[in-house]
């Protein structure tokens, strides 16, 4: 009886905060494909939350929903990292796209179609679709973490976090003002691109193309950090 009492509390104190996961879903889900269904995030967030609950101890932290928040998000980032359909083999498809679609952009102010990008790289259509969803979710990792979206896990063997920290701090610094700004509200605010649209002035595409261009210029430091 005591033992499916403490359950009960337990529970009742994941129930409470559901509402909370949810909005973090689908504030999530606003910067995801439409591929994406917000429902998975939902199912994701209330497990892990239900996780926590049982572990929880008010004598340690005093506030669940402070101990939890973290925790919930980074379960649904994991999720998305697991829908990356591309082996690492066929990552550099992602790396070719970033740079067509770059000199598309700077041509047409806007973004290729799947259909313009599969006839000028020679692939199926599926597969850059499937790439172009793997870099979308990449843009979704933060930031300090983007050295496993391209370059791969065992950069952490020769780098260490505080040398990571200061070369991306190196980059941001050499970016421009908007640069800046879009990056802060991105990843760090964590507003959408339509929120930041809105603040800015500017169209979502250039926003999306911006950011790219910004975890490029990361990875490219990245790498030259590792030799």
């Amino acid at each position: 009886m005591y033992k499916q009492s403490i359950k009960h509390a337990q529970d009742e104190l994941a129930t409470q905060y559901l509402p909370a996961v949810k909005a973090m879903a689908f504030r999530l889900k606003e910067r995801l494909p439409s591929s994406v269904d917000v429902a998975d995030l939902l199912s994701i967030g209330a497990e892990e939350l239900v996780k926590l609950a049982r572990r929880y101890d008010s004598s340690i932290n005093d506030s669940f929903w402070g101990y939890a928040k973290t925790r919930v998000n980074g379960a649904m980032l994991d999720y998305l990292r697991s829908l990356d359909v591309l082996s690492r083999s066929n990552r550099k498809l992602v790396k070719h796209i970033d740079i067509e679609v770059s000199k598309y952009f700077n041509e047409y102010q806007e973004e290729p179609s799947d259909e313009y990008l599969a006839k000028t790289l020679k692939e199926d259509v599926q597969k850059i679709k499937e790439a172009r969803i793997a870099s979308d979710i990449y843009m979704l990792v933060p930031i300090d973490e983007q050295y496993n979206a391209i370059i791969g896990d065992t950069i952490l063997e020769e780098l260490q976090q505080e040398e990571l920290v200061e070369i991306i701090s190196k980059v941001l610094s050499t970016l421009n003002q908007r640069e800046q700004t879009i990056i802060q509200l991105y990843y760090f605010e964590e507003l959408s691109l339509k929120e930041i649209s809105e603040i800015l002035d500017i169209t979502e595409s250039r926003i999306s193309q911006i950011s790219k261009e910004v975890i490029k210029k990361i990875r490219l430091a990245l790498g030259e950090g590792v030799g």
